[in-house]
């Protein structure tokens, strides 16, 4: 990282700058965040203190880790916490609102979507299921579609969703609309109050341990039905431990899966980080790494898919060099065919130089 620039963000720059240095060192060139984020250092340390208190048989309190959480996602998405609920799978929550269209509703997906977000509506042989190419997804809303379910980015390729325009388009025709922010919370400025439902898994580009996962919903509940609600989702958790629960929590917590507490330990302080950063900072930087790398294709003859304003770069006709990269301590994927490369705050300008000297042989 150029820690010798000078200006008037010059002050910020560093800022963001020594608490990346202070979290991560990374021992080998890792550019897969898109797979899975790297943790911080502040939340392996959390999670070793967790741990090692439960094995003392002192536990620390990791329901006040799921809640601090939950408050700072909600931060992050321009919510108030009340419609955050927390779990662990965005295919569960997925499921619980492909649970809640009535028989055969209409629900509009774009091709080749994640499969957590919309194999649960397949699953559902009542539901008409329509799909459309993305970038079509905003026209192809029509009178009786009942819900539009898309990726604000693409796992497979980084294409970005037009979000303010199927949300515009719904509204004109009635119906909701639920996005997966899975490849986009954490680096994508998100306004979850535009839309009816909001998921995300938090092990990518949010840097929380495997196991924590959130739904937004409106504050009307948007029709949902508790369907695993357990002791943890009553309004007092604590009297709800046997029997049916006799009290719902009144807010999004009635949603919540029981938590993997462990996971929720770390959680809370990958998620105050990316706080402390700023998502619009941790845009700016991924966002420049990502374009250095499409320029470097370019240069080299290789053409990436059109992916403008994303830090997921997929490259056709390089999915075989993935084993060869891992074994030059270069972290990448193969995707549909193609080479993805993911760029993140850990990430620098060396990063990416590196890749494509070897991609140049």
């Amino acid at each position: 990282m150029d820690c010798g620039r000078t200006g008037p963000h010059s002050g910020a720059m560093e800022t963001f700058e020594s608490l990346v240095r202070a979290e991560f060192a990374p021992k080998n060139t890792y550019l897969n965040t898109a797979s899975t984020g790297l943790p911080p250092a502040r939340t392996v340390d959390a999670l070793r203190t967790a741990v090692a208190a439960a094995a003392a048989g002192q536990p620390t309190d990791m329901f006040a880790d799921v809640e601090a959480a939950r408050a700072s996602f909600a931060r992050l998405m321009s919510v108030p916490d009340r419609r955050v609920a927390a779990g662990a799978s965005v295919a569960v929550y997925t499921g619980l609102i492909a649970a809640s269209l009535p028989e055969g509703a209409e629900v509009l997906t774009a091709e080749g979507d994640f499969s957590s977000l919309v194999n649960p509506f397949h699953v559902r042989r009542d539901l008409k299921v329509r799909s459309v190419p993305l970038e079509q997804i905003a026209e192809a809303v029509r009178p009786g579609t009942a819900l539009v379910a898309v990726s604000a980015a693409q796992s497979a390729d980084g294409r970005i969703a037009d979000l303010p325009a199927i949300r515009a388009a719904a509204r004109e025709h009635g119906a909701r609309t639920y996005v997966d922010a899975s490849q986009a919370a954490g680096w994508r400025d998100l306004d979850a109050d535009a839309h009816d439902y909001v998921s995300a898994v938090a092990f990518k580009w949010l840097l929380c341990p495997r196991g924590v996962a959130f739904l937004v919903v409106p504050d009307d509940l948007g029709g949902l039905s508790p369907l695993f609600a357990g002791w943890v989702a009553g309004e007092r958790p604590w009297d709800s431990c046997y029997g049916p629960v006799e009290e719902l929590a009144h807010s999004a917590r009635r949603f919540d899966e029981s938590p993997a507490l462990f996971s929720y330990a770390g959680a809370r302080h990958s998620l105050e980080l990316l706080e402390e950063l700023g998502v619009s900072a941790v845009r700016a930087h991924d966002l420049a790494l990502a374009e250095r790398f499409r320029a470097g294709l370019r240069s080299l003859g290789h053409e990436p898919l059109p992916a403008p304003g994303s830090p997921i770069v997929s490259v056709p006709g390089l999915d075989d060099r993935q084993g060869e990269l891992s074994g030059a301590g270069i972290e990448v994927s193969a995707r549909a065919g193609n080479l993805r490369a993911s760029f993140h705050l850990y990430n620098t300008p060396a990063d990416v130089d590196r890749l494509l000297d070897v991609l140049a042989g």
